[in-house]
């Protein structure tokens, strides 16, 4: 993907041990006794099914890793493949994607539907398919978005297999810490997309969007969640929107916030070819006793 802000790269360190790098099929990761991080790379051409084929056994290698480690639950995804929006054999390439995804969380043993681990997947330039994870020792608490259809019950007419993640995930993390991992977030009430064409107005959506996961999230962690804290990714389809995307995003959280100092931009496919921008975020404050 390419980055289209800040102008230098960018990186988060979250981890104050010492990393351990491993490998175990087409996952390569790191763990330092509470993080396990990692990623999954493989070049569907090499499969009979190709992309779905590729996605099973990308996840398929995944839950081998985290069924022997002792941070084997997954806190959030990141998806990333090319030519998202396609038609291969008569089926859009995410589609594909996602029945590939839902079959490994079903062999797995693991919850594809309530209780999801927060995720995005977004479409790259070309390259292999790539599912980046973060992992812990506990379980997330899954949060849901009261403005949205829960992703893994949208109807069959955005797949025969429906995308599987929560709208958030709500975590322990260490250090007397808890996190909060927004998913991929867009212009999406209900199900249905919003604001066909404008990108200001899918941005300011997307926004409200995240807004009202923040509520939940702080009734939840039993503590205040602010959307200027948090630092957030923006994916952007057409490049030339960057500054309009730019402009509404600041101007909502504020230009002199954290989230608008720390913002990231990235030209990226969405996962449904009307949206324009998907905007994703974490953050982190003091644990508190979750409800």
């Amino acid at each position: 993907m390419k980055l289209l802000g800040p102008d230098a790269a960018v990186f988060d360190a979250w981890s104050g041990g010492t990393a351990v790098n491993q490998a175990h099929g087409c996952v390569r990761y790191a763990t330092d006794g509470h993080w396990l991080h990692g990623c999954a790379t493989l070049d569907e051409a090499h499969f009979e099914g190709g992309l779905q084929a590729a996605s099973r056994q990308a996840y398929a290698d995944l839950f081998a890793v985290l069924a022997a480690s002792p941070s084997p639950h997954l806190l959030r995804l990141w998806n990333h493949f090319a030519d998202m929006n396609l038609e291969t054999g008569g089926i859009e390439r995410y589609r594909q994607f996602n029945a590939g995804r839902q079959q490994a969380f079903t062999a797995a043993g693991r919850s594809a539907f309530v209780g999801a681990p927060a995720a995005c997947a977004l479409g790259t330039s070309g390259g292999p398919l790539q599912v980046y994870f973060l992992a812990g020792p506990q379980p997330p608490l899954a949060i849901e978005n009261p403005r949205q259809v829960s992703a893994y019950d949208y109807p069959t007419r955005y797949g025969a297999r429906s995308p599987t993640f929560s709208r958030a995930a709500l975590a322990g993390v260490g250090g007397a810490r808890q996190a909060l991992f927004i998913s991929g977030t867009a212009s999406i009430v209900g199900h249905e997309t919003l604001h066909l064409g404008d990108v200001r107005r899918q941005t300011e959506e997307s926004l409200a969007n995240i807004a009202a996961v923040l509520d939940v999230a702080a009734s939840r962690a039993a503590a205040p969640w602010s959307l200027q804290a948090l630092t957030c990714t923006v994916y952007i389809r057409h490049a030339t929107d960057f500054a309009a995307v730019r402009e509404v995003f600041e101007c909502v959280v504020g230009v002199h916030s954290a989230a608008a100092r720390e913002a990231v931009y990235l030209r990226a496919d969405i996962c449904r070819a009307d949206l324009l921008v998907e905007i994703e975020a974490h953050g982190f404050m003091p644990n508190r006793s979750p409800t």
